[in-house]
């Protein structure tokens, strides 16, 4: 087993490898492992004004809970604690989120061109 330490820009995370693992296998995982880190936290701080005045509403709580999970996950936090991240984990968070937004984007008060704004990011 090989530990990546891979940092870019403001992020950072570790990653796990078998020793057998093409070169190539792994650059794509690391690629797309920071490009769901960067697009949770990209949704985290696009969502948080229009949650902030929503709070005692029940139906944006999932979503809430998603985004918050997702960016805990997904932070560089992680690497102090020395947990890698999983692609597979990221792209679950990332999946809950959407599912999530999907149920709760009227209620935030956004329109359906938000939505497909939201669905071209993700």
């Amino acid at each position: 087993m090989v530990r990546v330490h891979v940092k870019h820009g403001d992020g950072e995370f570790l990653y796990d490898s078998e020793t057998t693992s093409p070169i190539d296998e792994i650059a794509e995982d690391i690629t797309e492992i920071a490009n769901l880190q960067s697009k949770i936290q990209y949704l985290a701080v696009e969502f948080e004004p229009h949650l902030s005045k929503l709070q005692g509403y029940p139906k944006v709580m999932p979503l809430v809970r998603a985004l918050s999970e997702a960016t805990s996950y997904a932070s560089k936090d992680q690497v102090r604690h020395s947990k890698p991240l999983s692609l597979y984990v990221l792209r679950d968070h990332k999946r809950i989120i959407e599912k999530e937004f999907l149920v709760t984007y009227s209620v935030m008060g956004l329109s359906s061109s938000d939505l497909q704004q939201f669905l071209s990011v993700c």
